[in-house]
Parts: C-alpha cells; structure tokens; sequence
C-alpha cells in the first residue's frame, strides 16, 4: 500500500548503525496529519486524500477554509497537502496518520522548497567555468560569455544560461532511505539531505523508482 505524510524538517544530525558506522541522517517531524478530505474518481475523476498537518487558530484561517475543516470534523490545520495513491479504500475521513506509517529500510521520496538565495550570476547559478585572469580578460572573468551568433538568428537563444533568481522552487530528492522511525515521537530519520531551510514543510511518500 502506498504511504504518505507531511511533515516539518528539523534539521540534520548523525547517528551510528548496527555496524557502528556514521550515517548523516535528516530528522524529520512527520505528523501527526489528519485526513481532511478523500477524493474518488466518481466525484473528483481523480483518486486521493488531502491530509492536513500543524495547529493553526481558528481565528485565523477564511470562511471558506473553516466550513471545509467543519465538514471533515477537524480542527483547523495550517498545511493542507495532497497525495494521490494507488489505494485509499482503508483511509476515512477524520483518520489520524502518525510517523509509523513508515518503517526503517522504506524508500522514499521527499518534497520541498529548496532555500533562496536570491539574485545568482551564472557561476553561481549554473555551474559555469570562468575565464582565465591573464592575457587581457578585463573585468568580465565571471561573466556569462557570449550571447550567441550576432547577424542570425540576432537574439539570444532561448534557454541560454544568464544570471537569475536562484532557490525557492520546488525540489523533490527521490530514493532516500529512512533510518529510523521514532513513533513515540513522531520523528522520522532520513538518510542524507532534504530540500529546504530548518522549519520548513516537507512531503514524504513511498519512492516511485524504488
């Protein structure tokens, strides 16, 4: 059965395994999510639960969003994300997912919002190479070189790699490993790096490659 559930990235660490070697591992806060909302392909054409993750006051949260939560029976949540899986038949409305929907050795797939860093130049950006600093270069030595063939086609080529807003888009890592589930306490160690700033919102679910 596939599996998913949001949760908050705390941080990384490291721990040791049955072998006593280092594994870096990130620690998540996954859950506890609610089930706010199933949908089915007679109603929505489409199979999938939107699960619902932090507490948020009901002062806070629109009208709208209030009646959607009243109607699930739940309290109001900060985080409303969707997952589509295979099999939704055991999930019902107002279902309580915890950590342990996941076990150690699962492959997964983490979503998030990778950190911004602003306004990048193409080295930065893009991996460029920069010019040698002899014989002439000038001040361009970590510019972007040339914009193409001058008299045609006489523009840029779409795609050329220029400098930009780098960061803040969504990442998705896929094939990680967890390492560790603590359900007592909802925290899930996953092996390596996520995307995303301590604090932030990440999505688990089961690997599509794995």
């Amino acid at each position: 059965m596939q599996k998913g559930i949001i949760g908050k990235k705390l941080g990384m660490t490291q721990i040791f395994d049955a072998n006593g070697k280092v594994v870096p591992v990130t620690v998540i806060e996954a859950g506890p999510c609610t089930v706010v909302q199933k949908k089915t392909v007679e109603s929505d054409g489409y199979q999938a639960v939107q699960l619902g993750f932090g507490e948020v006051s009901a002062k806070k949260v629109s009208k709208p969003a209030k009646g959607h939560f009243d109607k699930a029976d739940a309290a109001p949540k900060k985080t409303l994300r969707e997952f589509r899986l295979a099999d939704i038949s055991g999930m019902k409305v107002g279902d309580i997912l915890k950590a342990d929907v996941f076990a150690a050795g699962d492959r997964i797939d983490v979503v998030g919002t990778s950190k911004g860093k602003g306004y990048a130049g193409t080295i930065k950006r893009w991996n460029g190479h920069r010019l040698r600093e002899s014989h002439g270069t000038g001040p361009v030595s970590r510019h972007a070189g040339s914009m193409g063939a001058c008299s045609s086609p006489s523009r840029v080529y779409k795609g050329k790699k220029l400098p930009g807003h780098l960061g803040a888009e969504r990442v998705t890592i896929q094939n990680l490993t967890v390492v560790k589930v603590d359900a007592e306490n909802n925290l899930i160690a996953v092996k390596g790096a996520v995307p995303g700033p301590k604090g932030s919102v990440v999505c688990i679910q089961d690997s599509v490659k794995a």
